[in-house]
C-alpha cells in the first residue's frame, strides 16, 4: 500500500449506504478497524450495525458529511442515484475531493454517467464491484476488481484491502471494473444454469440428486457454482434454501451482460439462454428467492413429496 496524502487520513472515515446482503456484512467488518457510519431504509439494518459500534445516519446526506470515502453497496442504479444525488444524497454533503466507492453491479455505461455527475460536485469514484457472497464479505474475502485512477483509488486502498482477498485493478476509469464483473457475471449465471439443469435431469431420470452432486463436484464436471448451488438446489424441494443471493440479481445482471455484449457486437448465446431462465423463475414468483430456486422452473416441485 502507498503511503496516505496529506489530504487522505491513514484511518478513513467510512460512509456505507445500503445494508442488504453484502452492504450489511461489510460494514460490519470495517467497523471493527475503522470509523463507520451507516445508512439504510431499514431502521432494524442499521441497529444492527450501531451495536458493534458503527454511527447511524438518517440520510445519506447525513452519513457522508464528515466522510472520507463513501461505499455504496446498493441493488441497482436507480438506488445509486437515489443514495448519491436524491434530496438528500450523499454527493451534497461529501466533501470537494471525497471519495465514492461504487460496489453494486450496474454496468459500465451506469458507471460512467455516475462518475461524470460525481465530478461536478468535486467528488473522485472508484469503481468497485464485487463478488463472493454474504459471507466472504464478513470475513473480508471478496474478489474485487477495480476501475479508478490513482489518485481516486489511494483514500480508497484501505477500505478496499479490508474487504478483499483478492484485489484486482483492471483499468484507470470507472466502468473498467464494471467491464470484468460482467464477464464474471456472465460465467456465474451460466454455471447455475447449468447446475439447474443437471439437477433436474438427475430428478427426471430417477436418480438421487445429492448423490449425483456430491459425486460430480469431485470430477471433472465440477465447479464452484455447482458444489455451492447444488446442495441449495436440493434444499428447493424442501424448505427452501437460505436467501444469499435473489434471484431477480441474476435477471439484472444477465441482461448487463446481454447489453455489454451487443454493445461489443461479442454474441453470447449461453449467456443469453441462462438469462431467459432466470426470466422465467422472476414469472414465476421467484424473484425474491435464492437464485438456486431456478432449478423448479425446469424440474417443478411435484406432489410425491416435494413442496
Amino acid at each position: 500500500m502507498s503511503e496516505s496524502t496529506s489530504s487522505t487520513p491513514a484511518v478513513p472515515r467510512v460512509a456505507v449506504l445500503g445494508l442488504g446482503a453484502m452492504g450489511l456484512p461489510m460494514a460490519r467488518h470495517l467497523a471493527a478497524d475503522l470509523p463507520v457510519t451507516v445508512f439504510d431504509v431499514a431502521a432494524e439494518r442499521r441497529a444492527l450495525l450501531t451495536a458493534v459500534g458503527a454511527e447511524d445516519a438518517a440520510s445519506p446526506a447525513e452519513a457522508a458529511r464528515a466522510a472520507d470515502v463513501v461505499l455504496v453497496a446498493v441493488r441497482d442504479q436507480a438506488q445509486v442515484e437515489a443514495a448519491l444525488f436524491g434530496p438528500d444524497g450523499a454527493a451534497t454533503t461529501l466533501r470537494p475531493g471525497g471519495v465514492v466507492v461504487l460496489t453494486s453491479t450496474v454496468g459500465p455505461d451506469a458507471t460512467r454517467t455516475t462518475a461524470a455527475r460525481l465530478a461536478e460536485y468535486g467528488i473522485q469514484t472508484v469503481d468497485a464491484p464485487v463478488s463472493g457472497g454474504p459471507t466472504r464479505a464478513g470475513n473480508g474475502d471478496l474478489l474485487i476488481v477495480v476501475g479508478a485512477a490513482p489518485a481516486a483509488l489511494e483514500p480508497a486502498r484501505p477500505v478496499l484491502e479490508r474487504l478483499a482477498s483478492t484485489l484486482t485493478i483492471v483499468g484507470p476509469n470507472p466502468g473498467d471494473g464494471q467491464a470484468l464483473k460482467a464477464i464474471n457475471q456472465l460465467l456465474a449465471g451460466v454455471h447455475i444454469a447449468a447446475a439447474a439443469e443437471a439437477v433436474a435431469l438427475a430428478r427426471g431420470l430417477g436418480l438421487d440428486p445429492a448423490v449425483v452432486v456430491g459425486s460430480l463436484a469431485q470430477g471433472a464436471a465440477g465447479s464452484f457454482m455447482l458444489a455451492d448451488r447444488g446442495p441449495r438446489m436440493l434444499q428447493a424441494y424442501g424448505e427452501g434454501a437460505e436467501v444469499r443471493s435473489r434471484l431477480d440479481i441474476f435477471v439484472k445482471d444477465m441482461g448487463i451482460v446481454t447489453d455489454v455484449a451487443k454493445g461489443a457486437h461479442v454474441p453470447t448465446p449461453l449467456a443469453a439462454a441462462a438469462q431467459q431462465l432466470y426470466l422465467l423463475g422472476e414469472r414465476a414468483g421467484l424473484g425474491a428467492q435464492d437464485d438456486s430456486s431456478v432449478v423448479t422452473v425446469l424440474s417443478p416441485r411435484d406432489d410425491t413429496g416435494d413442496r
